[in-house]
């Protein structure tokens, strides 16, 4: 019978044997430390390109019974697959809505994945969870909620939408109300992840005619006495920094029929809600204060690496009634001094990633003024641009932007002329930006966000239109 010294020896020789995924490999921990160095230290953050025909080629027979060495797939990536995606982090990411994480946040993003640190529930991970909300807490104080606020971190807008809905839908029925098929009333100009998330629950939408591309308190009145059928409609959804334009609806006067009619009162500020930061902005988002919930998207302008969405309720119980989950094996995160904030009661996940941490690290690190300060001066980059675009005799401004998104024209250009520009733009590594469509008709459109994007930049791609 072996010794048991020597039974231990025995069996750790077995586990490095046959699990060597699981051991510490110091080379290739260097190997890619390395790379994250190299990538951290890239200033400014080069665009790269999208997809390449090199791609495929890269991959092939990558994918063995024995594997290869790290070298040589690290290598793959970095050569092929790397700059086959285009950097939305870099300063001249101006479309769709780009990211630019902070170093900090990029950093403590490689704690959370190398400690596997998950937040699904107090009883499992108090610590994680215990921060993430103490960073969900300065997101709903500058909104303005109640200390008994609260909610959780998500993985985008899509999810942060469907999960509050829900809540706003089985809330109405809890109470009596909505009749057979309960609707929401929205905008057209509503991000399409609020239609989706409608279809999913079954939810129809009462669309309200916008007034300059804004749902205000007076329209949605308006809407709602012209219904044949007002009683069925038990939720409104405004939008505080549309995707297409930046736009934010009237809070306040949406906020106040709502509160009026007893219908949830939901808003998306995905994209725009880190404009509560600024001074610059803030009087827009005047209203959401009354919101009954609303989400915010950290992976966006409050500089968060992927995916990070903030979403808070007014009354989190109500949000607990609807999205906790029941089986055997769960109760004990329920019952006693292990029921404390479960992240897996306030939206439709269960195990999540504690994907608030990169945020409330970043936020302990730099502080807050030096977030409010980053975001004024993408406002101000905005607004700079939209001077540059008036003083240019080629171009026509569009609207002037509400928070960071610009919208222009090129006199006397098609889509094909927009598509071939940008394209370009991209070859020359000048910028990524791509046209939309406003009104019926193509336009240019800036989506700023980083705050090392300069005017400089602006000027060049402008330029570059005449």
């Amino acid at each position: 019978m072996l010794a048991e010294q020597d039974l231990g020896r025995a069996l750790s020789h077995h586990r490095a044997v046959i699990n060597p995924m699981f051991a510490y490999d110091e080379a290739m921990a260097d190997l890619v430390f390395a790379y994250c160095r190299q990538r951290l230290a890239l200033d400014p953050v080069p665009l790269d390109f999208g997809g390449s025909a090199a791609i495929g080629e890269a991959l092939e027979g990558l994918m063995t019974p024995d594997g290869h060495d790290a070298v040589e797939v690290l290598r793959r990536f970095e050569e092929h697959l790397a700059v086959g995606v285009v950097s939305c982090d870099s300063p001249r990411f101006l479309s769709f809505i780009p990211a630019a994480p902070t170093k900090a946040a990029l950093l403590f993003d490689m704690v959370v994945s190398c400690s596997s640190l998950q937040g699904t529930s107090w009883l499992e991970a108090a610590g994680a969870v215990a921060a993430e909300n103490q960073a969900l807490r300065v997101i709903a104080d500058l909104a303005g909620l109640p200390q008994g606020a609260g909610g959780c971190f998500v993985a985008g807008g899509t999810a942060g939408n469907l999960s509050a809905l829900l809540v706003a839908r089985d809330t109405a029925r809890r109470a009596g109300r909505g009749g057979g098929r309960p609707r929401v009333a929205c905008t057209p100009e509503a991000h399409s992840s609020v239609g989706r998330s409608l279809h999913v629950l079954g939810l129809e939408p009462l669309l309200v005619k916008a007034v300059d591309h804004h749902l205000t308190g007076d329209a949605l009145a308006a809407a709602l006495e012209a219904d044949e059928r007002p009683e069925e409609v038990v939720a409104v959804v405004a939008t505080a920094g549309t995707t297409n334009a930046g736009l934010v609806d009237d809070l306040a006067g949406v906020g106040a029929l709502a509160r009026a009619r007893s219908l949830w009162f939901h808003v998306d500020a995905a994209y725009g809600g880190a404009g509560l930061f600024s001074s610059l902005v803030r009087d827009k988002f005047t209203g959401i204060e009354q919101a009954d919930s609303f989400i915010a998207d950290p992976h966006k302008w409050l500089f968060a690496p992927f995916d990070c969405a903030a979403l808070l309720y007014r009354e989190p119980r109500l949000a607990r009634a609807v999205h906790t989950q029941d089986a055997a094996y769960l109760d004990v995160i329920h019952e006693g001094d292990a029921s404390g904030w479960n992240p897996s009661d306030y939206a439709l996940h269960l195990t999540r990633r504690a994907r608030g941490l990169p945020l409330w690290f970043s936020l302990a690190v730099y502080g807050t003024d030096a977030y409010r300060d980053a975001i004024d001066t993408v406002v101000r980059t905005a607004r700079g641009a939209a001077r540059l675009i008036e003083e240019a005799p080629h171009l026509e401004l569009v609207r002037a932007p509400e928070l960071s998104v610009v919208l222009y024209r090129r006199k006397g250009w098609a889509r094909p002329d927009y598509e071939a520009w940008s394209a370009r733009l991209l070859a020359d590594q000048i910028g990524f930006v791509l046209p939309t469509t406003w009104e019926d008709e193509p336009v240019a459109r800036l989506a700023f966000l980083h705050p090392d994007t300069e005017l400089d930049t602006v000027r060049e791609i402008l330029d570059s239109m005449a």
